[in-house]
Parts: structure tokens; sequence; C-alpha cells
């Protein structure tokens, strides 16, 4: 079974980017390469803010899902805490 991330990166324009991986460090790559997500594409370089392993694809997507509606001021906060868990 595949080990399944949440992440917050920090794009150069000061906005903020949250996705899901299988591979942090791939992914991380791809986004400084601009061959990820379109967002990051025209705001590279991005550093990783924080990540946190969840248990599968599902939770993945539900945790993404909650911190995109999070307030950026809490949004490190809740993936490091992991406190999208009750």
């Amino acid at each position: 079974m595949q080990t399944w991330h949440v992440y917050l990166l920090e794009c150069s324009d000061g906005t903020y980017y949250c996705g899901i991986t299988t591979d942090l460090d791939r992914r991380l790559r791809q986004h400084n390469n601009g061959t990820a997500a379109k967002y990051t594409r025209y705001r590279a370089p991005v550093r990783l803010l924080t990540s946190a392993e969840v248990e599968d694809k599902s939770e993945a997507l539900k945790v993404e899902l909650f911190v995109k509606k999070t307030p950026r001021s809490k949004k490190c906060s809740v993936i490091t805490n992991k406190s999208w868990k009750i």
C-alpha cells in the first residue's frame, strides 16, 4: 500500500499551494521545474512549508479540501498538528 502525503508550499509570490502525492521529493522537483500544477508553474521557485502522511488517497483528498477551506493563517498548523482529525 502506498503512503500518501498532504503538503503545503509557499510560492515565490508568497501564495500557498496545497496538494497530495505519493512521492514528496519528486513532486517538489516537478513544481520547481514547472512540470507540476499550472498554479505553481508561473510562481516557482516554491518551498515546502510542511507535510503530513495520511492513510490513503481518499483521506488525502479530504484533508487537501479541508486545508484549502482553512484560513491562510492556520493552514500550516492544520497539517503539522493533523488537526483535521477529530
